[in-house]
């Protein structure tokens, strides 16, 4: 069973700590984004999480998951990226930090969230970019809000992914100026086959 509950004593019947269900959300949004769970199910085994009152109740939400190797990881609070005329890529299994900060001129910088280790509920991008572009790949459940994005001579070009429910909340703030903001599912490989349901 992944999301060790020994710690809890091993007692089924306990009550379940406010910790015990924070872990086993992690545990269920690392098996999501590593594609063990579908949307739905993670959706409904969330709802269940959070409701749960016992250790037991818990333990059956991972009971068909892998054990967990050691802890998941840990995301950090800040990770900042400073580039001036080259490119960063973020990609295959990175795991989203709580805030990113970006400084950047004449370069791109590309968030690919198709596998990334997403252990919170959002991410704050603090964006400060000249004549560059940012590119956003996301996958079903990553929301993306430029709102609160100051831009200059630059254009946002947004499409979202299929209708699921939130996993990841991604709010850029700053500015952007003589660039893009490009938010968009991954492109289809040539001759990848759609999975099926």
């Amino acid at each position: 069973m992944a999301g060790d509950l020994s710690r809890t004593g091993g007692a089924l019947e306990m009550r379940a700590s406010h910790a015990d269900r924070d872990r086993i959300v992690d545990v269920l949004r690392v098996a999501a984004g590593e594609g063990r769970l579908t949307l739905e199910e993670l959706d409904e085994r969330l709802e269940a999480a959070l409701s749960a009152r016992t250790v037991g109740e818990l333990a059956v939400l991972t009971v068909d998951l892998p054990e967990v190797v050691g802890e998941t990881p840990e995301a950090l609070e800040v990770v900042r990226i400073e580039q001036e005329g080259s490119s960063t890529r973020r990609g295959d299994g990175w795991v989203v930090p709580r805030c990113l900060e970006i400084r950047s001129a004449w370069g791109e910088v590309t968030l690919d969230f198709t596998d990334a280790v997403i252990t919170r509920d959002a991410l704050r991008i603090d964006l400060d970019m000249r004549a560059g572009a940012l590119k956003l790949l996301t996958r079903p459940g990553v929301v993306v809000d430029t709102g609160a994005l100051v831009t200059n001579y630059s254009q946002i070009k947004a499409r979202g992914a299929a209708d699921a429910p939130v996993v990841l909340r991604v709010r850029i703030t700053g500015e952007i100026n003589y660039g893009q903001i490009v938010v968009r599912p991954p492109r289809r490989g040539f001759g990848r086959r759609r999975p099926t349901a």
